[in-house]
């Protein structure tokens, strides 16, 4: 059995669990509601403020899963209770970001603006035009927001240009020498 599966989540009072007959486990917190659909080799059941997940059968795939999905639902747990969070840092001459509506505007040295369209479920807040929050409920999606965003200009290690993560670090790189 999995270390990781076979420890309980503990859950406060604001938090709602329930799961349905097809094995879907759903947490309602005070903004958001998360659903885990959960593999039917692995079992799961609630019990006075704790989710608990047993094994069906012993075989190395339902072991792997059971630590899979008890993490997926501790996530799916902290996500309606605090939420998480990526922030961005924009780097170079003329990179700035502003949120308008449902839309990231983003100047990043292209001959044209970047229109990043913000998907439900993730707010997105701009701070001195260079700093970019990422904040939602859903753990993998607020990862993959702010990967594509990053991804529209990585930071490059000769002048560190570029969207970098807030605790990423650049390594620079010498430029060429000065001549003879």
């Amino acid at each position: 059995m999995s270390r990781v599966g076979r420890a309980p989540i503990g859950f406060d009072s604001k938090v709602q669990v329930s799961i349905t007959p097809d094995n879907v486990v759903v947490v309602k917190g005070a903004k958001n509601t998360e659903k885990v659909k959960v593999r039917p080799e692995i079992g799961v059941s609630v019990n006075d403020g704790e989710i608990l997940f047993s094994v069906k059968d012993g075989s190395k795939a339902t072991r792997a899963y059971h630590g899979l999905f008890r993490a997926l639902v501790q996530n799916a747990v902290t996500g309606v209770t605090s939420g998480f969070s990526k922030n961005l840092e924009l780097n170079g001459v003329g990179y700035r970001a502003a949120v308008s509506g449902k839309k990231l505007d983003l100047t990043l040295g292209f001959s044209h603006p970047i229109e990043f369209p913000i998907p439900d479920g993730i707010e997105i807040k701009v701070d001195k035009q260079t700093k970019i929050s990422i904040t939602g409920s859903n753990k993998g999606l607020v990862g993959q927001v702010a990967a594509r965003i990053r991804d529209l200009r990585p930071p490059e290690p000769y002048l560190g240009k570029g969207i970098k993560y807030d605790t990423e670090v650049i390594r620079r790189k010498a430029g060429k020498s000065a001549g003879k």
